[in-house]
């Protein structure tokens, strides 16, 4: 494919949320610089790092960057909207949300765009392994599963990689660690709900795109390595509280009234069990119930509206 005919097919606006990034921006930027497809600028949206990451950012003028620096911690959320609002002013035609704990190879960008025009679709995600063990699969793609209150699944997490997830399929969910977006998402279902903060935003937005109808393309030949939990630690109280959290208000939010007590009821069952057989300590068990409660005041004072596509 030639230059030409890439900037034909539309630019596409990268966007990253960095926060305390350094350890692995070096990598990252240098995937990008080395993209076969060249139509594309990088939207760096900071959310008040303390470390280095700002000046490794404004160091790279080998890339097409645009650098948004919040005074605060806005949640990767809204760290995203802000992005894909710039994006779209900009006239990128499609979005790419992509974490940057991740390294990838030249042709990426390229196949995720083909994808779009070859398969009639809105939406293409890649084929992610860990980072740490190059050959294991972190996600194929996603679904989300009814039957347990819409929790959502990975294809193939933690197999090893021996072509059983060669095909090119539909997929109903993936994480945005690296999803590429047509901009005719947004203007449909809006951006990403910032009262998630951080964790579920992903699932929210995926839920109102499949609800609506959009088709996502799940690229097998496309590749990318997440260094998984590299930026977050892994679990925390941090990650306990925003996971709960934000999982009783998607609940509340997206089901019917009905259908929402009984799977809020089974959760708090859930959770209750896991306290009484020890398998959650008390502090872990505090954390959750405070997550809970929350979560179901999130929904009752939640925003009427979604946030607009353009500032």
């Amino acid at each position: 494919m030639t230059e030409a005919s890439q900037v034909e097919q539309g630019k596409i606006g990268v966007v990253t949320v960095t926060y305390n990034s350094e350890p692995v921006l070096q990598e990252f930027f240098d995937s990008l610089a080395g993209q076969t497809y060249r139509s594309f600028v990088l939207y760096v949206v900071d959310n008040a790092s303390k470390d280095n990451t700002m000046e490794m950012a404004r160091q790279r003028t080998d890339l097409p960057i645009v650098i948004i620096a919040n005074a605060e911690n806005l949640g990767v959320a809204e760290g995203n909207n802000q992005g894909i609002r710039a994006a779209l002013a900009d006239n990128c035609d499609a979005v790419l949300l992509l974490n940057n704990d991740t390294v990838f190879p030249a042709e990426m960008f390229t196949q995720l765009r083909e994808g779009l025009a070859r398969y009639g679709c809105t939406m293409t995600t890649p084929k992610i392994y860990y980072h740490n063990e190059p050959n294991k699969i972190w996600t194929a793609g996603g679904y989300f599963q009814p039957w347990l209150g819409y929790r959502t699944q990975h294809y193939g997490e933690g197999q090893q990689d021996k072509g059983q997830f060669d095909i090119v399929r539909t997929v109903t969910y993936a994480p945005t660690c690296c999803v590429l977006i047509h901009k005719d998402v947004f203007r449909h279902i809006g951006l990403m709900d910032p009262l998630y903060f951080v964790y579920v935003d992903d699932v929210d937005f995926m839920y109102r795109a499949y609800k609506a109808g959009f088709v996502m393309k799940y690229l097998p030949q496309c590749k990318l390595w997440h260094k998984v939990n590299s930026l977050t630690g892994g679990l925390s109280s941090f990650t306990i509280h925003y996971c709960t959290r934000n999982h009783i208000y998607f609940l509340r939010k997206h089901l019917h009234f009905g259908l929402a007590r009984i799977w809020t009821a089974a959760y708090l069952v859930y959770f209750f069990s896991r306290r009484l057989i020890s398998k959650d300590s008390k502090p872990v068990w505090l954390a959750k119930w405070g997550a809970v409660k929350e979560g179901t005041l999130m929904h009752l004072g939640s925003r009427s509206q979604l946030p607009p596509m353009h500032t």
